[in-house]
């Protein structure tokens, strides 16, 4: 019996996508419903649906084609898989307290060099968010962000005085694809003023671009104050 939507997790969904792929009840290579069908049998949104059948996509179980539909491979296959951070749970993972501060959020035109960068249609509008993200009293990270409307229309309504938009992002926008880079940058007045450093000096920065089936979501510039490190696995 399905579940209703105030119980059902994306996590339940896997565990019952996996219960009937190990059973044999969907045997290899045979074509799962849509999401629209499989979100009516478990009382939920289409967006949970689609952040399980992704994670068990990208964890080899199931491979996902655009009009094609979603198939039960013959064999799990490793992929690479990687998970956006939330900077609340990095600066926890050091044993620090994390706080959260907005500098400013305001719907505007997406800049040309933005509108270039995304592929952007002229005059598209997007939310800028800038923040910051403490360990106590110490900065850890300034965060400028742009957030295509077009792409989360809820972005609209929300405020983003409590919450930073790195998380709201995580909780509420699956993402298919994204772009990241990693660089050595030169903190310009702005950057010196949040993280506490003297104009000129060299930031370690991140910039990162994701998409949903496609469409572009957000584009952000992460700066991290010094001594930063960043793990990951694979």
């Amino acid at each position: 019996m399905a579940q209703s939507n105030d119980t059902t997790s994306y996590k339940d969904i896997k565990q019952t996508v996996l219960a009937r792929i190990r059973s044999g009840k969907w045997q290899p290579d045979s074509l799962l419903p849509n999401e629209q069908e499989l979100a009516a049998e478990f009382s939920c949104t289409r967006t949970t649906v689609n952040r399980a059948m992704r994670e068990l996509a990208e964890e080899g179980y199931l491979e996902r084609r655009r009009k094609a539909g979603t198939r039960v491979l013959s064999a799990p296959q490793r992929q690479a898989r990687f998970t956006i951070p939330m900077v609340r749970d990095e600066v926890e993972a050091l044993g620090g307290t994390y706080r959260y501060a907005l500098v400013s959020a305001d719907s505007e035109t997406a800049p040309e060099w933005l509108s270039a960068r995304l592929a952007l249609s002229p005059k598209q509008s997007v939310v800028h968010v800038r923040c910051m993200h403490f360990n106590g009293n110490t900065p850890f990270q300034y965060e400028d962000r742009w957030i295509v409307t077009a792409s989360v229309p809820q972005v609209q309504q929300t405020d983003f005085s409590e919450v930073g938009p790195n998380e709201w992002l995580i909780q509420t926008v699956p993402f298919t694809n994204v772009e990241l880079s990693f660089l050595a940058s030169r903190a310009n007045a702005t950057v010196a003023g949040f993280l506490d450093v003297t104009e000129g000096d060299p930031v370690f920065t991140g910039e990162r671009i994701t998409w949903l089936e496609g469409q572009p979501v957000t584009f952000a510039k992460m700066y991290f104050a010094a001594g930063y490190r960043m793990t990951t696995e694979f």
